[in-house]
């Protein structure tokens, strides 16, 4: 029952949609009209701009860390802090609030690492960082980023049935949902971020 709490907990923190309050505050606009049509951190930083784009990166960061540390202080338990940050992650991704059209959860997931194990979380970052950084392709960075998760699971947590099985899901969905950015790697044609073309 206290996974399902946190789970449910986290879902709504989680449908709080930074990019989308911010872009409508600020520009008066709606964030999923314009560019790729996705309310994450990406497309604010297309759209909007890259200080605002950052200020919904952290938005969306400290949504999920909120969460973990609720679940984790009421139930005590570490455990109920990564269902929590799954909900989060799922509340952003599929908020009800905007009829289920929200972003890819790549930060909110960030923020559920650096909350659950920091060690996970800062490597993860640090080799994302490293990628966008070097090849200006955000998805790349994203992808790799999800892709650490299970496996930074898998070395600190042996025994950890339950902590794999979540970070391998999550990771899976953001992998799937990537998929378009994927194929235009693939194909050469994905977009670089601070390259004007048009957004994804």
């Amino acid at each position: 029952m206290s996974y399902l709490i946190s789970i449910v907990m986290g879902y709504f923190l989680g449908c709080f949609q930074t990019a989308y309050i911010v872009a409508r505050k600020t520009k008066h606009i709606d964030i999923r009209e314009h560019g790729s049509g996705n309310s994450g951190t990406t497309n604010a930083i297309r759209v909007l701009g890259w200080k605002l784009g950052m200020l919904t990166f952290v938005g969306d960061i400290l949504k999920a860390v909120l969460a973990v540390i609720i679940a984790r202080t009421l139930f005590d338990s570490q455990l109920a802090g990564l269902y929590a940050g799954a909900g989060v992650i799922i509340g952003h991704n599929w908020p009800f609030v905007l009829n289920f059209k929200g972003g890819k959860g790549i930060a909110s997931t960030l923020g559920m690492l650096l909350a659950f194990d920091w060690r996970i979380g800062l490597v993860a970052w640090a080799v994302a960082s490293l990628a966008i950084y070097l090849t200006k392709y955000v998805s790349l960075g994203s992808i790799l980023l999800v892709t650490i998760m299970p496996i930074g699971v898998l070395l600190l947590y042996p025994g950890g049935t339950q902590e794999l099985i979540i970070t391998s899901i999550l990771a899976i969905i953001a992998i799937y949902r990537h998929k378009a950015n994927i194929g235009r790697l693939i194909r050469g044609e994905e977009n670089k971020l601070g390259v004007k073309k048009q957004a994804t």
